[in-house]
């Protein structure tokens, strides 16, 4: 059976209501922490004992992207409202460059009361550093449910300001939350949905793994020799998709966008010791790096990594060396000193795994695509763990415990 004949129907299970937390801990590193081993074995620990778990030399890879506050209200003159959630730039294309623009930038972008947009340009008055500047939202078309939405903005003379769209943005917005919390976005969640690595401006959902670290915790983990470093991998809102279809084939994985920095490949290549995943997106960056190598080794690298490549039998199978020196090479040649571009590998069972051995990870959603991620790296084991934690009382999803997985 090939991955894309597994049925999604084997990857639900019942998650009642009040297992799902609303908010996180008062202390991130309290959470509680279910950890099995390779050889099956199920144990409870809170976050802070993953020191003692984590082997000296172990190269620990965190992902640093930073929640945007993605959801913007604009209020009509009739007094509707329309909003309009930002999902990813297409002008300029660069997240870096997009928030560092000081002129219009065009999104991808969700729209709320969608008919109730007719032609006419939305306005908005937000207040930038004391200073009240006029946001206008365009649509320049729709697609597939979706509209390309151009943002401009000036001050109230009509004059173009020196403000970028970073700040725009982050005085305009909403932090968007999980939809299955069921309630509005609060004050706190603009520090609770944010994690300790965030630096990068570019997710429109959290690495929630990463929530569970603290500074505090970090430091230990550094007294113990683990090697920390980070990735970028900037969540869109598929994450929150189901699988659509009966059978995993028939759904189509959403594209990410990536950046690795010529160091770390260089680390990967030669380091002799574990890689312990912060999350499932720091798992997708990671095992993508792989085969973006093998598609170079095939000619075939576009600048994304298909869906299904890993699963193809014209692979070409490399060893991570090879891998990572085809990564290596391309930089060379492209006179850069980072990797960029977008991924769209879905991890499934059948997934054979190239650069992980270890990961940190919340518990997710029945039926989602980080289960499959999952069950590819522990096997159908992942029933059991589950079974366990919900008898356990352990808290789910965004905002809930943890687990930490080894080969």
């Amino acid at each position: 059976m090939t991955p894309q004949d597994i049925s999604i129907a084997d990857f639900f299970y019942d998650l009642p209501d009040d297992r799902i937390a609303k908010h996180p801990l008062a202390r991130r590193d309290s959470c509680r922490l279910l950890a099995r081993r390779s050889d099956g074995t199920i144990q409870d620990f809170h976050m802070t004992d993953i020191v003692g778990m984590v082997a000296p030399g172990t190269m620990m890879v965190s992902n640093n992207t930073r929640v945007i506050n993605a959801r913007l209200k604009f209020a009509k003159p009739t007094g509707g409202i329309i909003e309009v959630f930002c999902l990813e730039p297409v002008s300029p294309v660069d997240y870096e460059q997009c928030f560092a623009s000081t002129g219009p930038v065009a999104w991808r972008c969700f729209v709320g009361n969608s008919k109730r947009w007719k032609d006419a340009p939305l306005r908005g008055i937000i207040t930038i550093d004391g200073q009240q500047v006029i946001l206008n939202a365009r649509r320049l078309h729709k697609l597939d449910g979706e509209s390309i939405v151009e943002f401009s903005w000036h001050d109230e003379g009509g004059q173009i300001t020196d403000y970028t769209f970073g700040q725009v943005i982050a005085s305009a917005g909403v932090i968007p939350i999980p939809p299955y919390l069921n309630r509005e976005t609060e004050p706190a969640d603009l520090d609770d949905y944010q994690t300790v690595f965030a630096r990068v401006e570019g997710s429109v959902a959290a690495p929630t793994a990463g929530l569970h670290f603290t500074p505090e915790l970090l430091r230990a983990l550094d007294d113990r020799g683990v090697i920390r470093r980070e990735v970028t991998l900037h969540v869109g809102a598929g994450t929150f998709q189901p699988v659509k279809g009966q059978y995993i084939g028939e759904h189509p994985m959403h594209s990410e966008f990536i950046v690795v920095e010529r160091s770390l490949i260089e680390d990967i290549r030669n380091h002799e010791g574990g890689v312990l995943a912060i999350g499932t997106t720091s798992v997708r960056t990671l095992e993508s790096i792989y085969h973006v190598g093998c598609l170079l080794s095939q000619g075939r690298w576009d600048g994304e990594v298909p869906q299904w490549y890993p699963y193809e039998d014209t692979h070409p199978d490399l060893t991570l060396k090879d891998a990572m020196d085809r990564v290596l090479d391309y930089l060379d040649a492209s006179g850069s000193d980072r990797l960029v571009g977008t991924t769209r590998i879905i991890i499934a069972p059948g997934y054979k795994y190239r650069v992980v051995t270890s990961m940190v990870t919340n518990f997710h959603q029945p039926g989602s695509t980080l289960l499959l991620l999952v069950s590819a790296f522990i096997g159908d084991h992942w029933r059991s763990v589950y079974r366990h934690a919900l008898e356990g009382d352990y808290r789910f999803l965004s905002y809930g415990d943890a687990c930490y997985f080894t080969k």
